[in-house]
């Protein structure tokens, strides 16, 4: 077959570069578009590989395959092959490498505390770099194009750049041991992470791109992770703005509304992106599963069909977030933890109920974890009973830095001192002091109510983590110290269902619902029981007549069914608003309207 450019297709697909990256905030298709421009590649005569590294990636369900860490052919696809790098596979892996790089004298004590060393956040990040550092060194000659979902986060770039821990530090320090393994044992990497990242910021051969829809969150979400890449020397980017709708009706609230506020996101776009070459994928009604689906998602020639009329429940058959509000109220106090996908409306959420719970007479402390938090935004006024704050990656880092380099650098001479604040940059700080800040505000509920806005799935289950991390030191340390004592660890809180509420919060999509279930899985191997699900932006009750809305209402529908007889015990629903609830004013009609009386919906 002839190799041919695709047609009708974003213009990067027009003369693409062999590596394309693609990333973004959770919710804006990211792999949808990933997997679309990897299929049009395919179709267009070259040979593919389409590589996630996502550990919540459904593109086993996109594409009806099975995923593996090999590469697998795609039925229908005959040039397309796919690869899943699965974290914790890859974590296991990097970890038997690393003690294989001891020396053989090590002791079994030395050995256990190089994997206790590994057994950290950072560790995962660093190990599935490792893995896709191979596809970045030639191990994949027989592929035109490799394409990533997603790129690498700042963070994993940022551990990856820190200088002394590459150069001046492997050389002074040959004994000690970080995240990354043991330092005589990462020389042997040095290289070859060079490598990759020289190709990550190579124009001619890589190209970023960030991918967004035209919503406020999602574009500054974005323009941070823009920034960021900029700092490190990434500046081959590329702005694909995904689901951009057009109402086919001027008579049709919800329809008119959804598309005034996607523009005015595109016209209000940060100058890092509006720089940058862009691409717009319409909205389109039918769900991204099977090949024709993603296919017809970069194609505008394909029509959308005629969608059929759907029979389901109206809203004010469906339970609203109101109910959930009142029921926690009765208990007087504790954790509510909000969680789920980036992009589905957690912040919103979080805050509503927070408001909601002080209308009813109580005292709430409204925190996050997210570091792309906007609570402030979201709120935009005080309110008497409301406390308001977030745990800021930056001050409590450098709250952090600041005690360690007090208690262990006193007793060091200089070059030691600069050692340990050379040691101390590593983004494996951040996380061990933002889960000192999470750990003091789990405590404060037990007296009154807490309400956390937790960061994206991938963010709240390495916070997770380092939880369960601490459980087992400080489970160790108090039995060594005394038998028969008792010390109630974070996880422990979050484990006791009479202390802690977790609300998974999601959008009536496939995408959105595999998600959660998916964190819900985690969650309970945590022993960690989820209380309610939410479903945000539901059109079900917004009364919508245009065709695309009406075709996606259908798989609304569905996705309802789905979600309340199989996965969620307690259920509440939140309608699609007209105007996005920011203020006080319209967070406190979330927590007190029911579905039964939308504010939208057909003008006559």
């Amino acid at each position: 077959m002839t190799e041919t450019s695709p047609s009708s297709h974003p213009d990067f697909l027009a003369h693409p570069t062999r590596y394309l990256f693609f990333t973004g905030k959770g919710g804006v298709g990211k792999t949808s578009v990933a997997t679309a421009c990897a299929l049009a590649l395919a179709d267009a005569g070259r040979t593919v590989l389409l590589v996630s590294t996502d550990a919540a990636s459904n593109l086993d369900e996109m594409l009806g395959i099975t995923l593996s860490n090999q590469p697998v052919a795609v039925p229908g696809a005959e040039r397309l092959k796919v690869l899943n790098i699965d974290p914790t596979v890859a974590a296991e892996d990097y970890r038997r490498r690393v003690l294989d790089q001891m020396a053989p004298e090590a002791s079994a004590q030395e050995r256990a505390t190089v994997r206790e060393q590994l057994s950290g956040a950072c560790t995962t990040e660093i190990a599935t770099f490792d893995e896709f550092v191979d596809r970045l060194a030639g191990d994949d000659e027989g592929f035109d194009h490799v394409v990533f979902d997603t790129a690498p986060t700042g963070h994993t770039l940022r551990l990856l750049s820190l200088p002394k821990a590459w150069s001046g530090f492997l050389a002074e320090n040959d004994r000690g041991a970080s995240c990354l393994g043991p330092h005589s044992g990462l020389e042997m990497q040095q290289a070859r992470f060079a490598q990759a990242m020289a190709t990550l910021a190579d124009p001619t051969v890589t190209t970023i791109v960030l991918v967004t829809r035209p919503e406020v969150g999602a574009i500054a979400e974005a323009a941070r992770t823009s920034r960021e890449l900029v700092d490190l020397g990434f500046s081959n980017q590329r702005l694909v703005v995904n689901g951009v709708f057009h109402a086919r009706s001027a008579s049709d609230a919800t329809a008119v509304s959804l598309e005034a506020q996607g523009q005015q996101a595109l016209a209000d776009l940060p100058a890092i992106l509006a720089k940058l070459p862009r691409d717009d994928i319409a909205l389109r009604g039918f769900n991204m599963l099977g090949l024709a689906a993603l296919r017809g998602l970069l194609d505008p020639t394909i029509a959308a069909g005629s969608p059929p009329m759907p029979e389901a429940p109206t809203g004010r058959d469906l339970p609203a977030l109101d109910g959930l509000i009142d029921r926690l109220a009765a208990e007087g106090r504790g954790l509510i933890m909000v969680m789920g996908k980036g992009g589905v409306g957690k912040t919103t959420i979080a805050a509503a109920i927070a408001l909601g719970l002080v209308g009813r007479g109580h005292k709430v402390h409204l925190s996050t974890t997210d570091p792309a938090a906007h609570l402030a935004l979201t709120l935009e006024g005080e309110v008497l009973g409301l406390t308001v704050d977030r745990i800021d990656p930056v001050v409590e880092t450098a709250r952090y830095i600041a005690k360690i380099m007090k208690d262990r650098g006193r007793h060091l001479d200089d070059e030691g001192k600069a050692l340990l604040q050379e040691d101390l940059r590593s983004p494996c700080t951040e996380e061990v002091a933002v889960f000192h800040a999470f750990a003091h505000v789990v405590a404060e509920a037990r007296d009154a109510f807490v309400v956390l806005d937790t960061a994206p799935t991938g963010h709240s289950l390495l916070l997770m983590d380092a939880t369960g991390a601490y459980h087992r030191q400080m489970t160790r340390q108090t039995s060594a110290v005394a038998k028969g004592a008792r010390i109630v660890t974070p996880l422990m809180r979050l484990q006791d269902p009479a202390y802690t509420h977790v609300l998974l919060v999601t959008l009536a999509e496939t995408t959105p619902v595999s998600q959660a279930v998916a964190l819900q899985n985690d969650l309970r191997r945590a022993r960690i029981e989820p209380w309610a699900w939410i479903i945000n932006k539901s059109l079900v009750a917004t009364n919508t007549l245009d065709p695309l809305l009406l075709q996606r209402l259908d798989e609304e529908h569905k996705q309802i069914e789905r979600t309340c007889t199989t996965f969620a015990k307690n259920v509440a629903f939140v309608p699609w608003q007209a105007k996005p609830p920011v203020g006080v004013a319209a967070l406190r009609d979330l927590s007190y309207a029911h579905l039964a009386q939308p504010d939208n919906g057909v003008t006559d």
